[in-house]
């Protein structure tokens, strides 16, 4: 059975530890590409996509999944074709606009929206992430299943809430598991940033730190995110932890403004399919 290796998500550290791969093919699966650890239903599956594998050419070299950052276009045809066979879905892709928009996951078109739904089997709910945070959700039943993209723009303007909404599903039947984003040590913001959580909700104060920079903060967007997904009423909230900034594994824009980008993918099986 192939294996990924999974970061397991402990208040002091990291640990890791080999699960076996959820896939109904058997094309080698890029040793770094990450499940997230979660309770979800299991025909609930997941999967996170590193610069692991991959045609890319440099800048972008390994795994970019992103068709507008300059890449060449055959190159990420490719490695889009080699997600789909190995994943054993078809992901739907958004044209991302930092926006509250959510669709219903449509794999024969692409939407612009920053978030994506689906209640169908094989259809991978896609966002496209180097340093915004994406955020997978799906209810208990194993009946529904969101992607994401949360930057500070679709955090603060209130992505989440309508991805919840569109969910139609009641805040304690659901699981959230908040992906690879910039970590809090680096993400520095301006006064703006700050005062556009604030202002919506007081406790967001404590998601901002003092940059040793002058009249800057650090951000902490798992802070924030997990703020705003409480005062809905979900508290069943996993993941966060990592840093794409600091993790050379994540494409990261801060890091390299001319640059790929990963793939955060959620989708649904049938109950009764067994994992191979």
């Amino acid at each position: 059975m192939d294996k990924a290796w999974l970061i397991h998500q402990n208040p002091m550290f990291h640990t890791l530890r080999p699960l076996p791969i959820p896939m109904t093919t058997h094309i080698p699966w890029p040793t770094d590409w990450l499940i997230p650890d979660w309770p979800a239903p299991a025909q609930v599956r997941a999967c996170i996509t590193t610069r692991a594998g991959g045609v890319s050419q440099s800048p972008f070299e390994g795994f970019n999944l992103g068709d507008h950052v300059g890449d060449d276009p055959q190159a990420v045809a490719q490695n889009r074709d080699f997600l789909a066979e190995t994943l054993g879905c078809t992901p739907a892709w958004l044209s991302q606009v930092h926006s509250t928009d959510v669709v219903k996951a449509d794999p024969t078109h692409v939407l612009t929206a920053d978030a994506c739904w689906t209640d169908q089997p094989h259809q991978a709910c896609s966002v496209l992430t180097a340093d915004c945070l994406p955020v997978l959700l799906c209810d208990r039943a194993g009946s529904k299943v969101a992607a994401a993209h949360a930057g500070w723009r679709g955090l603060a303007a209130g992505v989440l809430e309508r991805t919840v909404q569109a969910l139609a599903v009641a805040p304690q039947e659901l699981l959230v598991w908040l992906g690879p984003a910039i970590g809090p040590e680096v993400f520095e913001v301006g006064p703006e940033v700050r005062e556009a959580f604030v202002s919506a909700h007081a406790q967001a104060e404590e998601a901002f730190k003092p940059s040793p920079n002058a009249g800057r903060y650090l951000a902490d967007l798992y802070q924030l995110a997990r703020i705003r997904l409480a005062t809905l009423g979900i508290t069943a909230v996993y993941g966060g932890g990592f840093c794409t900034y600091q993790e050379a594994r994540f494409y990261s824009y801060r890091r390299q403004a001319n640059t790929g980008r990963f793939a955060s993918l959620i989708w649904l099986v049938e109950p009764n399919m067994q994992i191979s």
